[in-house]
């Protein structure tokens, strides 16, 4: 005969076991992924908070883990992250280098919206075109009404950089980001600026996740294609530098049609 202690004993068993269930699934360990970055925002908050200029070298990935009390194979993800959007330029051999300080961005909401719904990263990548096209607009509209003449030293710089970074897939990659940045810049408003660079951030992070992830170039980023890569960025510093407002929308919109046939290219 079972006494009413026992009775009572499997139903609270039963019921504990499911909470534990419950328990296990809502605090289950945080991805790799999610901890670089949360890493990622702590290294661009120690560029903000040592007011870090521009070609300032970062402590090594070593210390680096030491200060935010990581692991380092995520400290070297999350690094690479950064390069993705431009901040840092990861020079093997040489170090990790501060390109450009960070900005405002809302990086974090685009990159969200991406995670809840990733069917919808054509429309992002549409979204950063359209940015982009609009800054060329603009940039072009301002030489239409005379009005003073946009100095494209930083953009054709940054294409130098770009021509330097031959063969060097960490190098290219913080170079690429730089120049697009670099061009949306000449619009002048640094609204446009900030939200391109969150949508560029977004679109480009998933053409170089394997990058990101496990430090494997894309093979797009290799022999010939990489070559080809020059050939998207010139003839946009060549239009802008010729006022010329058909060339740049035709070097746009093919710069357009190549970052997303990579980014499909990455998915299959």
């Amino acid at each position: 005969m079972v006494d009413d202690a026992a009775k009572s004993t499997g139903p609270r068993v039963a019921k504990r076991s499911a909470d534990d269930g419950e328990f296990v699934r809502a605090f289950r360990a945080e991805p790799v992924s999610r901890i670089a970055d949360r890493v990622a925002d702590q290294v661009r908050n120690y560029i903000i908070d040592n007011d870090l200029a521009e070609g300032s070298r970062l402590p090594s990935e070593r210390r680096l883990a030491e200060l935010v009390g990581s692991s380092r194979p995520t400290v070297s993800q999350a690094l690479r992250r950064l390069a993705v959007m431009g901040l840092i330029e990861i020079k093997p051999g040489s170090g990790t280098f501060v390109l450009r300080r960070p900005g405002v961005a809302v990086d974090e909401s685009f990159q969200m919206m991406i995670r809840l719904a990733p069917e919808s990263l054509d429309e992002m990548a549409k979204l950063r075109y359209l940015l982009e096209q609009g800054a060329g607009s603009e940039i072009m509209y301002a030489t239409q009404f005379s009005r003073p003449a946009r100095d494209i030293s930083a953009l054709e710089d940054a294409l130098a950089r770009l021509r330097r970074a031959r063969g060097s897939a960490p190098e290219w990659i913080a170079a690429d980001t730089n120049f697009h940045v670099e061009f949306v810049r000449l619009a002048g408003n640094r609204y446009l600026t900030s939200l391109f660079d969150s949508a560029h951030g977004a679109v480009v992070g998933k053409a170089y996740a394997h990058w990101i992830l496990a430090n494997e170039p894309p093979k797009w980023l290799a022999g010939q294609e990489f070559e080809q890569q020059i050939g998207l960025h010139e003839p946009i510093v060549a239009a802008v530098r010729d006022h010329d407002r058909d060339a740049l929308l035709n070097a746009l919109h093919a710069h357009h049609e190549a970052l997303v046939d990579h980014i499909h290219r990455g998915e299959n």
